[in-house]
C-alpha cells in the first residue's frame, strides 16, 4: 500500500458542530501545556531560555549537554546517550522523573532491552520517552513493555540528511496513523511523539487529527526571536553573518531588520567535537542559517488559534475528542495547490 505525508490529506468537517466559537474548545493536554515539545538540540533550548517556553506553555525536554541534578525541574525531560543510561542504571545513579532515551535509531534491540529494564525497574516513578523509530511494528513492541512516549519519525528533520543518504524513512502521516491504530489495542498504550520536519501550523494539526498525542519541533523553534542560538546580522556587501548581542537583536528585530539564527542537526560533526567524542562518525545532519520570523509568544498564539479552529470544525471541544478522531480524506496533489498559499 502507498503511504502517505502531510500534504498528502486534508481535515474535513464534521457534518454538524455543535461548537459556535473557537472559545469553547480547550487545546491543552491534561498537564495544561499545548500538546507540543520542544527538540532537544542546542539551538532551540538552554538553561539561560527554559522559562520562555515554560511562559508559553511548551512542553520541555532539553538537550544532553543540559544535565540533571536533585535540585532541578522534574518538569522537564532530560536527555540521555544510550551507554549513559546504561551505565547510570547499571550502577543506581540517581535519575529524573522524566527521562528521555535520545537515539537516532530507537529500533536498536539494545535501546527496548534498556527501556524495558527501567520500566520494569521504576513503573510509573519513571515517565520514559524513547525514539526515534520509524516502523509501526517497532511502535507495538515499546507499548508491550510499557514505555510512556516513543519519538516517531526519522529523516524528516529540516537539519537531518538521514533519509536523504541513507534511504530510511517511513512518509509521517502515515506512520503516526498506523501507531494510532495499533494504540487501541493496548489498555495503556505509548503516546505518540511525531517528531520532525513539520513545516506549517497545518502540518502539525494533520498530525494530532492522524494520532499524534503531541508533536516535537525544532526547526520552527529555532527560528523563533528567544531560541539559544546566537542571533545574527547578514552583511549583504560581503555575505558575513555578524553575531548581535541580544538586546541588540531584540532592537533590531522591532525595527524590521532582518535576523538569522545558527541551526544544526544534532548527529554533525560539529556536535560530536562539543560532546568530546574521540572519532567522529559520519554525520547525518547539516548546518545552516535560519531567518528569524517570529516571536515564541506570537507563534504560539498563532498555533492555538489555528488548533481551536481546527478543533470546532471537527466538532472537537478537547483534545482527546480530536486526536485520531478527526475526520480527513487523501487529497490530489492539484487539490493541495488550489489552498497551498
Amino acid at each position: 500500500m502507498r503511504k502517505f505525508d502531510w500534504n498528502d490529506i486534508t481535515i474535513i468537517p464534521d457534518t454538524l458542530s455543535s461548537i459556535s466559537s473557537r472559545s469553547e474548545v480547550n487545546p491543552t493536554l491534561s498537564n495544561g501545556k499545548l500538546p507540543i515539545f520542544t527538540a532537544p538540540m542546542d539551538m532551540v533550548i538552554d538553561d539561560k531560555n527554559i522559562s520562555e517556553f515554560e511562559l508559553n506553555n511548551i512542553n520541555i525536554c532539553l538537550p544532553r549537554n543540559i544535565k540533571y541534578d536533585i535540585n532541578k525541574s522534574t518538569q522537564h525531560f532530560y536527555s540521555y546517550g544510550l551507554d549513559e543510561i546504561i551505565d547510570i542504571f547499571e550502577h543506581s545513579y540517581p535519575l529524573p522523573r522524566k527521562v528521555l532515551i535520545d537515539v537516532a535509531n530507537g529500533n536498536m534491540q539494545k535501546l527496548w532491552d534498556i527501556s524495558k529494564r527501567i520500566k520494569e525497574k521504576y513503573g510509573d516513578n519513571i515517565e520514559l520517552m524513547v525514539g526515534n523509530i520509524a516502523n509501526p511494528a517497532t511502535y507495538r513492541k515499546y507499548c508491550e513493555i510499557g514505555v510512556d512516549w516513543i519519538r516517531v519519525g526519522i529523516g524528516g528533520g529540516s537539519a537531518c540528511t538521514t533519509s536523504a543518504n541513507v534511504s530510511i524513512h517511513y512518509p509521517m502521516a502515515s506512520l503516526v496513523n498506523e501507531c494510532y491504530e495499533i494504540s487501541k489495542e493496548f489498555d495503556k498504550p505509548t503516546k505518540i511523539l511525531a517528531d520532525g520536519g513539520f513545516r506549517s501550523f497545518s502540518d502539525i494539526i494533520k498530525a494530532l487529527a492522524l494520532g499524534a498525542d503531541a508533536c516535537m519541533l525544532g526547526g520552527i523553534f529555532n527560528k523563533c526571536l528567544e531560541s539559544c542560538s546566537d542571533t545574527y546580522l547578514l552583511n549583504d556587501t560581503t555575505s558575513e553573518y555578524i553575531k548581535l548581542e541580544k538586546e541588540e537583536a531584540i532592537k533590531l528585530y522591532k525595527n524590521g531588520q532582518s535576523l538569522y539564527k545558527y541551526y544544526r542537526g544534532m548527529s554533525t560533526k560539529e556536535v560530536q567535537k562539543v560532546w568530546e567524542r574521540k572519532e567522529l562518525k559520519t554525520g547525518e545532519g547539516i548546518s545552516k542559517y535560519n531567518k528569524v520570523e517570529y516571536t515564541l509568544a506570537g507563534w504560539r498564539e498563532n498555533f492555538t488559534d489555528y488548533l481551536r479552529s481546527a478543533m470546532s470544525y471537527s466538532n472537537s471541544r478537547t483534545l482527546e475528542e480530536f486526536i485520531g478522531e478527526a475526520q480527513w480524506v487523501k487529497i490530489s496533489q492539484n487539490a493541495f495547490n488550489r489552498f497551498n498559499k
